[in-house]
């Protein structure tokens, strides 16, 4: 055994014997456990929420927009904790940050089948949906970029392709044993399959960074391993470092101007379908069509060649969001629907895969998590004005054309933004 791997934290055994003993780079057996991370991350999803719905109003007599409130303000306070937990993930790890994050998520869901008032409901659902948006985020991405440098985009693909996978699954868990056993076996349900599916890989097979084991990232796994080694082509900024460059503040604006888009379209897309004339299982069809849409997505961002700049691709994604949301307001039949939505769908899958690599090929993997979080905030943030901005115009004006208007213009000022965040020039870790 070697000193590095001899400094293995206490507990990481099995991964030290699993990568001397698997004939491939442990970095897949990294991504194996962070998209079962993903898939049971999406108890908490909207889609999974929208199946309790019914049920609850029924036996409550909540109104809608009383349910709604629970995932802004948890949205809210993800914002909030996202800078502080970044530093910790930097230090500490993905795998702490994951099993805290698993275990509560866990613990409210169970909870959450006893809930007698919708105070209580609040208070369990907007804890589990802050650790959705943020720690969830922070930590897959953050060991996924730690593991992965040649091949960072198929495996983000990989991790995104798993969490679509998820937000199809666990809604027909949740409506499976809703059906059979009511809405709090529900909660049950995907209680059990957050604990199994996402903790227990985690727990027993995840290590924060391939140094810790001796090992090197994935584009020198051939080479001979040089503990606490990183690519000499890999930038290594601060928190700092990063914020005083153009391209942090431009990936910034990428991300304000299309998260907007991204939640305010998906949330009403089904309302304005039925608005143009269309049937509701039309419209439904229409929707589904979007979700594959943005599964093909992360496939294909899988394949981009590593020497093309990120910001080309993500430019390309702000260009099929806007083209699909221009498309919308016209549409009359249901190809109409379903050009808009495959192209608004493949948009933004390749959003939801391609923004995390690029923060992490910009500004390097030394303090992701730190730099990452400040970013999130403002994603939160954004994702939660858009459906609130689709609302208040669609009251206001009777349709949704005006603010699908505004949220193709916010889709082309992504475009330029993107073209213009061009590469900052390496900082060394020293």
């Amino acid at each position: 055994m070697s000193e590095a791997q001899s400094k293995v934290p206490a507990g990481q055994a099995l991964p030290r014997a699993l990568a001397a003993w698997v004939p491939f780079h442990y970095g897949w057996i990294v991504l194996a456990c962070l998209c079962c991370a993903g898939f049971a991350r999406q108890g908490l999803a909207v889609a999974t929420l929208s199946i309790f719905v019914e049920p609850l109003t029924r036996e409550f007599g909540w109104s809608r927009t009383a349910l709604s409130g629970a995932v802004s303000l948890g949205g809210l306070l993800a914002a909030l904790v996202s800078p502080l937990i970044g530093p910790l993930l930097d230090r500490r790890g993905s795998r702490l940050v994951l099993c805290l994050a698993i275990l509560v998520n866990t613990a409210a869901l169970l909870l959450l089948s006893l809930t007698p008032s919708l105070l209580v409901f609040y208070l369990l659902f907007c804890i589990a949906r802050m650790n959705w948006a943020g720690p969830f985020d922070l930590g897959i991405y953050g060991a996924l970029n730690n593991w992965f440098l040649a091949r960072r985009t198929m495996a983000s693909s990989i991790a995104t392709f798993a969490q679509v996978l998820g937000l199809v699954v666990l809604p027909l868990i949740a409506q499976f044993a809703i059906s059979h056993d009511g809405w709090r076996a529900g909660w049950i349900a995907l209680g059990a399959v957050t604990l199994i599916v996402g903790f227990v890989p985690v727990w027993l097979l995840l290590v924060r960074r391939p140094e810790d084991m001796g090992l090197q990232p994935d584009a020198a796994a051939s080479a001979v391993p040089q503990p606490g080694a990183t690519s000499p082509a890999e930038p290594a900024f601060s928190r700092r470092q990063a914020m005083r460059t153009p391209a942090f503040w431009l990936l910034m604006l990428y991300t304000v101007t299309v998260y907007p888009v991204q939640a305010g379209v998906s949330l009403h897309q089904a309302s304005h379908m039925v608005h143009r004339g269309l049937d509701a299982v039309t419209a439904a069809l229409i929707v589904s069509s979007f979700s594959f849409m943005s599964m093909l997505a992360t496939i294909a961002c899988g394949f981009l060649p590593r020497r093309w700049p990120i910001r080309f691709p993500l430019a390309l994604t702000g260009l099929l969001a806007a083209a699909g949301t221009l498309l919308m307001p016209s549409i009359g039949s249901a190809a109409d629907g379903y050009l808009a939505a495959g192209l608004f769908g493949f948009g933004i899958g390749g959003v939801l895969t391609l923004l995390p690599v690029a923060w992490a090929d910009y500004f390097g993997r030394t303090n992701y998590g730190a730099i990452r979080g400040m970013a999130l905030s403002a994603q939160i943030l954004a994702q939660a004005t858009g459906p609130l901005l689709s609302g208040v115009l669609y009251d206001l004006t009777g349709d949704y054309t005006v603010s699908l208007q505004c949220f193709a213009a916010l889709s082309a000022l992504s475009i330029f933004a993107a073209l213009a965040a061009k590469q900052p020039r390496i900082v060394n870790g020293s």
